[in-house]
């Protein structure tokens, strides 16, 4: 199992690591990582793993065979051997961008209060597909809504629940493609706001901004039709 530091301390960008395994296609197994695995809709993280005499460039970062979280070389030459101690070193930027962006999704399912379908994070812009049989009529207002929410200045926090608790509070699953994972006895809810001043609580495994006013602000993109009943909504970062 590897510990997942980034669930600890999504702004922490340096870490050592210890190097517990190198799977048969070259990835790298550390025994705790600052680097985010692909999943959810927002994309594994890059940067770099340093040594005494040697770096390696990270170019992603994928899970792997049961709570493993696998590193994936950009070139698979002058790997540190198992037992190795390394710097992590992440692309704090990347991950930043995409932190804003997760955030501002979040929101973006509150200002457009129907189930999501699926969605995508990236460094500039996200988007998520929405079921929807007809476009909104005033993108305007829906992109002025989510900008007076992130102005709010409201603190992004994560509280965990049981499976027993999730069952009895069915609503705050948005997503009707991706089930919370569950098996481990908790699930971990993002909530956005405090108390009775909470715009947004549904689970998620993703990497998100303290407060939402280190998201800027945001525009509404495209708004594509993707099927009869589907919408797909681009925010972009600006």
């Amino acid at each position: 199992m590897t510990e997942l530091l980034f669930r600890k301390d999504a702004y922490a960008r340096e870490a050592i690591g210890t190097v517990k395994a190198i799977t048969t296609e070259g990835g790298i197994v550390l025994d705790g990582t600052l680097f985010y695995p692909t999943s959810g809709g927002q994309p594994g993280d890059s940067g770099a793993l340093r040594w005494k005499g040697g770096e390696i460039e990270i170019a992603t970062t994928v899970k792997g065979d049961g709570d493993e979280v696998v590193l994936i070389p950009a070139e698979p030459a002058g790997m540190p051997g198992i037992g190795q101690e390394v710097t992590q070193v992440l692309n704090w930027d990347r991950r930043l961008r995409h932190m804003r962006v997760h955030t501002a999704l979040h929101l973006l399912s509150v200002v457009i209060p129907l189930p999501v379908s699926g969605g995508s994070i990236g460094t500039d812009k996200g988007r998520l597909d929405f079921d929807m049989p007809e476009a909104p009529e005033d993108k305007e207002a829906l992109e002025a809504d989510l900008n007076r929410l992130i102005a709010c200045n409201m603190d992004v926090t994560e509280e965990w629940i049981t499976d027993a608790e999730l069952d009895a509070q069915p609503d705050l699953v948005k997503t009707m493609s991706v089930q919370p994972p569950r098996g481990s006895g908790q699930i971990r809810l993002v909530r956005i706001g405090v108390g009775e001043e909470t715009a947004d609580l549904q689970p998620c495994g993703g990497t998100h901004v303290a407060n939402t006013e280190e998201i800027g602000r945001v525009r509404i993109g495209k708004i594509e039709k993707k099927g009869r009943q589907n919408r797909r909504v681009y925010l972009h970062l600006e």
